[in-house]
């Protein structure tokens, strides 16, 4: 196969990861990402497409039911704001709704920063 052939291939594969990954990841950085697989070799590929990575809303939901328990920030490895949390009862409840409102960003971070850190 040409060398054009290979980056041809190489795109159609990181289009691919990225389509199927982008709801796990924030849509303002995946230009950087693409950038980052680019330049990655097939080894670092295989190795970022092993990574499993946490559903925004999955922990959504998590976080709605079971959010006054800190069970969400617990699952994002936030621990110790995961025992305040269940220490306070969600903060008495502030913590709690306010995180309904950055829990799925702060997934998609968390998914994202995983990901950089293998590239």
């Amino acid at each position: 196969m040409s060398k054009h052939g290979v980056k041809i291939v190489q795109r159609q594969k990181i289009d691919m990861y990225i389509m199927a990954n982008q709801k796990y990841l924030p849509a303002e950085k995946i230009i950087y990402l693409k950038d980052k697989l680019r330049r990655a070799d097939d080894e670092k590929f295989t190795l970022i497409s092993t990574v499993e990575m946490k559903d925004p809303s999955k922990i959504l939901v998590i976080s709605i039911f079971l959010g006054i328990f800190g069970i969400d920030r617990f699952i994002l490895g936030d621990i110790k704001i995961g025992i305040l949390k269940l220490l306070t009862g969600g903060g008495c409840g502030i913590l709690a709704i306010t995180d309904w409102f950055i829990v799925s960003k702060r997934v998609k971070d968390l998914n994202y920063n995983r990901i950089m850190a293998l590239l």
